[in-house]
């Protein structure tokens, strides 16, 4: 077996936690030190626990994981010859992550005394922990989040006898071959390995897949015992079963590790809903007409996601750089947006290309104003019947969950001043809060929830998709340009003429205040969205005002330019551009 791997192919290899030499002559020569064994699932420590010792990962894979505003994510993955717990011994401070076992694992324990004892007489040995100080200090900073925890041993188990497990193996292993990566496929074969042999394989190359048909249970249970994440394959065209028991991958499932692939035999996925309830999976994918490349990507680390911001008429600027992504053959695998980037960004996701998304978008927004059926203004200014009407006209009673990429739009809540992501429900539902500008447009009421338009608090959601998303992140701002002039606030007069050009459709100029007001980020919001991104391209659009719905031609065009000048300012295609950002992060070349 010989491995074929780059650093810019496969980073995660070439973490700089890896060599540490000086550091495990001091575990080797401690007499203090001594040897836990982690049940998988089981805290090697939690957030907010004292720092009593640190530890040297010796079998096994540990997840670390931290408290964010969308969540619980995980934020980095521990193998042999790693190091954990060190910045809180060194800093007097309480654990500022959970370490949670994947698999069975073992850690060589050293008390912190101990450890600061021999330190002392180790120069090396905190060089070294300083450099791993700065790498992981480095990575937190550049929002790093899932991206930088590529699973390295995956296990793919089929819920039913219709879905070959080793079939969709081999399909995936060849789509991540031609990424650059050495992958072995495994079956059940291989189930009475002992776990020396598991450390040397996954030593040699840079994927292990484990493929369980629905009925090798024993080997399917072994594979849950030693993967990083768990793909569980199932047939998208049936329901799920009422009892499914193969479903539960303990202790993945616990810490957000096991993902659901629905095989697609027609062209629109349906009943996914109902999947998502029985398994609980943290991300699903389908696989429609055999296609493994997304898949590949998304394991790999090599995954396109496109982020959309708000910005009402300026936002029709995404039309334009998506098709310039396009034309690039740049491959979109994961979308999200907010307010009028949702609108585009779900587009994408239903499958809408290049044409179709510029006719549905001149139809729903340039035709005629969605804004002009006023009302009186005691909720809002105008009726919003006309923006639903568009809305289940061009998407009818899809459900985020069928949408073949994957997809989410951002809302914020007025009950409880928190951004709400739509991952799930009816996509119309979704996209009509995810718009709703206070006072412009009546809000949306979800059981307790008072939803309005996503931009009063994430207007470009990287951090949120960065959280759960495995790869480079595209972020298109639109809402950081000149906002308003003197001009855009002037009372109309005559109010005669302005009545009867028709230019009252556009709304007076209240409404530019109140959207200019909703898409308006603070400085610290914009930085972490930026943080988050691994290209943020903010096309030229301050020129067109937020409610000129008749500037379409010259926002596509804004949106299209300044794509194309991102582009072609890399250096590497942009679905290397997270796992180069992560590799130069291990060598501390940021």
């Amino acid at each position: 077996m010989t491995a074929r791997r780059s650093p810019a192919a496969c980073p995660a290899r070439s973490r700089a936690t890896t060599d540490v030499p000086a550091i495990a002559r001091l575990f080797d020569r401690a007499r203090s030190v001594r040897t836990l064994a982690v049940a998988g699932g089981s805290a090697l420590y939690r957030a907010g626990d004292p720092p009593d010792a640190i530890f040297m990962v010796r079998a096994g894979a540990f997840g670390v994981f931290r408290e964010g505003a969308m969540g619980r994510a995980l934020v980095g993955v521990l193998r042999p010859g790693d190091v954990v717990g060190e910045f809180g011994l060194l800093a007097g401070t309480p654990r500022s992550a959970t370490v949670v076992a994947l698999r069975d694992s073992e850690v060589a324990a050293m008390p912190g005394a101990g450890f600061l004892a021999a330190a002392r007489r180790s120069p090396d040995a905190m060089v070294e922990v300083a450099r791993l100080l700065v790498a992981r200090s480095r990575s937190a900073g550049a929002g790093a989040g899932a991206g930088a925890v590529t699973p390295r041993v995956i296990g793919l188990a089929a819920l039913d006898a219709g879905v070959d497990a080793r079939r969709w193996a081999g399909l995936l292993a060849g789509a991540m071959r031609a990424l650059g990566h050495d992958v072995a496929v495994l079956d059940a074969s291989f189930l009475d390995r002992d776990p020396a042999w598991w450390s040397e394989a996954e030593a040699r190359h840079d994927y292990l897949l484990c493929a369980a048909q629905a009925e090798e249970g024993a080997w399917a249970a072994a594979c849950r015992r030693q993967a990083d994440r768990m793909l569980l394959l199932a047939d998208g065209d049936r329901p799920p079963p009422a009892d499914c028991g193969l479903c539960a991958s303990e202790p993945l499932q616990a810490s957000g590790l096991v993902d659901l692939v629905l095989v697609q035999r027609g062209e629109r996925p349906a009943g996914t809903a109902a999947w998502l309830d029985a398994v609980g999976p943290a991300r699903h994918f389908h696989l429609v007409g055999g296609d493994c490349g997304p898949l590949a990507r998304t394991l790999t680390g090599c995954a396109v996601a496109l982020v959309l911001s708000g910005g009402g008429a300026r936002a029709f600027a995404h039309v334009g750089a998506v098709d310039a992504l396009r034309r690039a053959g740049v491959p979109i695998d994961s979308v999200c947006g907010t307010s009028m980037g949702g609108i585009v960004a779900a587009g994408l996701a239903a499958g809408w290309d290049g044409e179709e998304l510029d006719r549905r978008m001149r139809a729903a927004f340039v035709a005629t104003n969605p804004l002009d059926d006023v009302a009186l203004p005691f909720v809002a200014m105008t009726r919003g019947r006309k923006v639903e009407r568009r809305l289940a006209e061009h998407f009818g009673d899809v459900d985020i969950a069928d949408l073949p990429l994957p997809f989410f739009c951002m809302s914020a809540d007025l009950a409880t001043g928190e951004p709400v992501a739509h991952r799930r429900g009816p996509l119309a539902t979704a996209l009509r809060a995810s718009i709703s500008l206070p006072g412009v447009l009546p809000p949306v009421a979800m059981g307790d929830r008072v939803l309005v338009d996503g931009g009063v608090l994430r207007n470009l959601p990287s951090e949120v998709m960065r959280a759960t998303h495995d790869g480079p992140v595209v972020a298109v701002d639109v809402s950081q340009a000149v906002g308003l002039t003197s001009a855009d606030v002037e009372r109309p007069r005559p109010l005669g003429r302005w009545f009867w050009s028709g230019a009252w459709r556009r709304g007076p100029p209240i409404v530019s205040i109140l959207m200019r007001s909703a898409t308006m980020a603070a400085g610290p919001d914009l930085a972490a969205s930026r943080a988050a991104a691994d290209l943020y391209v903010m096309p030229e659009v301050g020129g067109i005002e937020i409610r000129n719905w008749r500037a379409y031609d010259r926002a596509v065009a804004a949106g299209r330019d300044a794509m194309g000048r991102a582009l072609a300012r890399l250096d590497a295609p942009v679905h290397l551009l997270r796992l180069r950002r992560l590799a130069a992060m291990a060598e501390g070349g940021m």
